[in-house]
């Protein structure tokens, strides 16, 4: 069973601002988000966040956070307080550390093991920590309809709140008013909980032009179980965050092999796979869907393919490059974004992906992904350009 991830300030006692417990919060908040922060990339590859199976709760092992202390030495062969002899230089390697790796083979050990805790995190509060940096890049303004996206914006000041909130110059005056009104040097000086002022946020709506995602994901028969499992997991990913941040935006589902085809979202996720590969049908369907329903005057538009990069022939990739030029220069698509999945990694390219490093264009974005550690970067690399990076260009 897992245990509570995060603490409040309503959780301890304020006897000062110098009071431990309260460090002690805001230390165990940040040290835990950082922690987990850092093992996105592995944690989000996770099948059991894309089957289901973990119903919403991912379980994550913290290593235990330990206060620091000072530890007495053996000073019987010291001489001394620390200050040296004198005789050393800069580099000089004046002692070694003990080794406290675990032991190898199946003798038992002396070695105490690392403690770990296993807290339990919401999968809507992982995505919120993948997804506070991105964004649709090169995003404009195209249009009547709009689309709100929600943004965090500080506009008040409360006498509670978290710790990591806290307006340190609103507490010092605080602290000095209270201090003069009592008769008291109005200096910074012993603080206590009536002094304490938080910043508190609420979440605003701000209303952008309206977007389209064109989803393309190969499903020939030359994609296997981890070709099938990496499109799988970085959709699943790339739609809940276009679905978090952008209340309205609209998702264009298609399956391709030799042909391709639009479906809902159920197909897209869970089809079968057969037949051979012909790229250019899906890049075609979604030249044709762009042109038909979403005119570049009106919506942003970004198509995703991910794929293995086997392709039928050589023609069929020349005329890949052609359907994506067309698009970025004459359909107006904002971006267009290709991932290809090579378990282990290959030696050489793909012969698509050569096509790709051909197109010499500032709005195609390729990825590799050869682990499920991977996929973390390749939606980053999709949507790492922020609205404001796209409108400085």
């Amino acid at each position: 069973m897992g245990v509570e991830l995060f603490l409040s300030s309503h959780q301890v006692r304020f006897d000062g601002m110098g009071d431990k417990a309260s460090r002690d919060v805001a230390r165990h908040n940040e040290k835990i988000k950082d922690v987990i922060r850092q093992q996105l990339p592995g944690i989000i590859g996770e099948e059991s966040i894309i089957t289901g199976s973990d119903k919403g709760i991912v379980k994550i092992p913290i290593r235990s956070l330990e206060e620091p202390y000072f530890k007495h030495g053996d000073n019987s062969a010291q001489e001394g307080y620390g200050q040296g002899d004198g005789n050393t230089q800069i580099g000089d390697v004046i002692g070694q550390v003990p080794s406290n790796e675990p032991g190898n083979g199946h003798k038992p050990g002396e070695i105490p093991g690392i403690d770990y805790l296993e807290v339990d995190v919401t999968i809507d509060q992982l995505a919120a920590w993948m997804f506070e940096d991105l964004g649709l890049p090169f995003l404009e303004n195209r249009g009547k309809a709009i689309i709100p996206s929600e943004h965090v914006k500080f506009d008040d000041i409360t006498k509670k709140g978290l710790m990591g909130n806290l307006d340190k110059r609103r507490t010092a005056l605080e602290n000095i008013r209270r201090r003069a009104l009592g008769g008291l040097e109005p200096v910074f000086e012993d603080v206590n909980e009536d002094d304490l002022r938080f910043r508190n946020w609420e979440i605003k709506k701000r209303e952008e032009s309206n977007a389209v995602v064109i989803a393309m994901r190969d499903i020939s028969g030359s994609m296997g179980e981890f070709e099938k499992y990496i499109s799988r997991s970085a959709y699943f990913w790339m739609t809940r965050f276009l679905r978090t941040k952008y209340e309205n935006v609209e998702i264009v589902f298609i399956n391709h092999q030799t042909e391709a085809k639009e479906v809902n979202e159920e197909a897209f996720f869970y089809s079968g796979e057969s037949g051979g590969t012909k790229v250019s049908s899906a890049y075609q369907l979604a030249c044709d869907i762009t042109k038909q329903r979403y005119p570049k005057e009106d919506w942003n538009t970004y198509p995703f393919h991910f794929s293995d990069g086997d392709n039928w022939g050589e023609l069929d990739n020349i005329k890949c490059k052609d359907l994506i030029l067309r698009g970025l220069d004459e359909l107006g698509w904002n971006a267009f974004g290709y991932a290809e999945i090579q378990e282990g990694g290959r030696r050489s390219a793909s012969t698509l992906m050569t096509v790709m490093e051909e197109i010499e264009h500032e709005r195609l974005m390729k990825a590799v992904i050869t682990s499920k550690d991977e996929v973390y970067g390749a939606v980053k690399t999709f949507f790492g350009k922020t609205e404001a990076l796209a409108a400085a260009l």
